[in-house]
């Protein structure tokens, strides 16, 4: 049996399974504590199902933790950044296109050094370990010990940064250290502020995961521990405490993940509404659709794979005015004590829907006061702004089922413009626990190769070698790892018939 935890702004859902069996699932608010909110989230399924802790085989959680002390700039290490490199990749800084605010809280200085490779491996210059050395005795003065060390062409070749990592691990002992070829992607300044990022998560991340071990023990858990990650897989806690980043963009993905294991549909646009947004997004395969470009992080440009999700503020808190101006504000978590069908003084989504009949919470004579005309606009308001979404985010003309999911969900009614059939599942509410309950591991590589001295076919294994390497290092059986997703993209500009290739694999949790 297992449980699938999923954080959000607004609420904390768990959902515990046995097999394909979804035995139950709870909603409850979120709470400043993270861990206070999981921990209660996890005891109340267990009683629900009157299942002991000790008969638990694993739990999995996905949270906005880590997303929300970037957005919200605190809790955050200042690190420094050692870049290896050469003359002609000097001229923009680290951090050179970071929000000036989020800079300010992270910067830890930054030193460019003598090192890299090119694209075919061969050095640009040889390691300057004297800079090296200085550098860390300037970190050292002022405390600094989040370090994160970027190479160039570093996933060609990526013993550079391992053997400064060597250096800085000598220099700063207990330093925590973040290197860019186990991070980023092709890209030099976009896989450096993605490790910029993980350093500066690191002391949160290893907070995190031991409040979560704490708790486990407090519950009776004596299970694995596994996060969900940015494409709906799992990492293991100890792999989580060192790449934090890695959890960003989890929960849109957890509600792809859980509306397909509800439906049985591969193929469909998901709609998931919680108390404050509204995520949109499409399935393909089973899967969620990948972003073409990397994402902004907090504001920062990386070259994060993350799903193509859609977000605007409409959700069951979202404060309604005149009827016609929905959000993008919202009470949030605060909807039990806000909204006027619970005895507050605000106009919430929730209260429309209540109101026409949508869902029967709180109070409904409390709501008799609104006028018919104002909850039909309303009601109408949300559905065409969920609608020009969907047509966003569709492939084609041709209509597609969709699937509704999240507790807000019930704010749209009827068939929506532009697909075929409207499902909303059992359990339609806790689809982003279900979705992190169920997911698999997963190992990712994204990688330049000359093919000069190579055939292709060799280069492609080494690529999905190194993949399933990962995979299994973050958790997966390497006996059920398999190829999820290759893409070879020849690089005409670059001399030596050299070819970028990207692969991922997916597996089963190690039992």
């Amino acid at each position: 049996m297992r449980i699938g935890v999923d954080v959000g702004g607004t609420n904390t859902d768990a959902a515990l399974l046995r097999g394909n069996e979804v035995l139950a699932t709870i909603k409850t608010a979120t709470t400043e504590n993270v861990t206070d909110g999981v921990s209660g989230a996890i005891r109340s399924v267990l009683s629900a199902a009157g299942i002991a802790g000790h008969q638990i085989s694993a739990v999995m959680i996905g949270t906005t933790h880590f997303l929300n002390a970037l957005v919200e700039r605190r809790r955050l290490q200042r690190t420094g950044v050692l870049r290896l490199c050469g003359s002609s990749t000097r001229a923009l800084p680290p951090m050179i296109d970071w929000p000036d605010d989020l800079k300010r809280v992270v910067d830890g200085g930054a030193a460019l050094v003598g090192g890299g490779v090119n694209y075919d491996g061969s050095a640009i210059a040889s390691l300057d370990a004297d800079a090296i050395r200085q550098a860390c005795s300037d970190w050292r003065s002022r405390d600094i010990s989040a370090i994160a060390i970027c190479s160039v062409f570093a996933l060609v070749d990526p013993r550079m940064e391992q053997q400064a990592a060597a250096i800085v691990a000598e220099e700063l002992p207990g330093a925590s250290i973040s290197l860019s070829h186990r991070i980023g992607r092709t890209g030099l300044l976009q896989r450096e502020s993605a490790t910029i990022l993980n350093a500066s998560l690191h002391r949160l991340g290893h907070e995190t995961i031991a409040a979560f071990r704490r708790a486990f023990g407090e519950l009776g858990l004596s299970c694995p521990l596994y996060l969900t990650q940015n494409d709906g897989t799992l990492m293991s806690a100890d792999y989580a405490e060192r790449f934090p980043v890695f959890t960003i963009a989890s929960g849109p993905t957890n509600s792809m993940r859980g509306a397909a294991f509800l439906t049985g549909l591969k193929d469909a646009v998901v709609i998931d509404i919680g108390g404050t947004t509204t995520d949109i997004g499409m399935l393909i395969g089973g899967f969620p659709r990948s972003r073409g470009e990397g994402a902004s992080i907090a504001g920062v440009p990386t070259n994060f794979r993350v799903p193509d999700v859609f977000s605007f503020g409409l959700g069951g808190g979202s404060i309604v005015r005149d009827g016609v101006h929905i959000g993008p504000d919202s009470v949030g978590f605060r909807l039990p004590e806000k909204a006027i069908c619970f005895g507050g003084d605000t106009l919430t989504a929730t209260d429309v829907a209540v109101a026409a009949g949508l869902v029967d919470l709180g109070d409904k004579t409390r709501l008799k006061h609104l006028d018919d005309a104002m909850v039909a606009t309303a009601l109408a308001k949300m559905k065409s702004d969920v609608e020009a979404v969907v047509d966003q985010m569709k492939p084609g003309p041709e209509p597609i089922p969709a699937i509704l999911v999240g507790g807000g969900s019930v704010l749209i009614n009827g068939l929506l413009e532009g697909t075929s059939v409207s499902l909303r599942p059992d359990h339609f509410g806790s689809a982003n626990a279900i979705g992190a309950a169920i997911a698999q591991v997963s190992g990712e590589v994204d990688n330049i190769v000359s093919l000069d001295g190579q055939s292709r076919q060799a280069a492609l294994d080494g690529v999905i070698a190194e993949a399933r390497r990962r995979a299994v290092e973050a958790g997966a059986a390497e006996h059920t790892v398999t190829l999820a997703e290759i893409d070879e993209t020849p690089l005409s500009y670059l001399p030596g018939n050299a070819m970028r290739i990207a692969a991922k694999v997916v597996g089963d949790l190690n039992p």
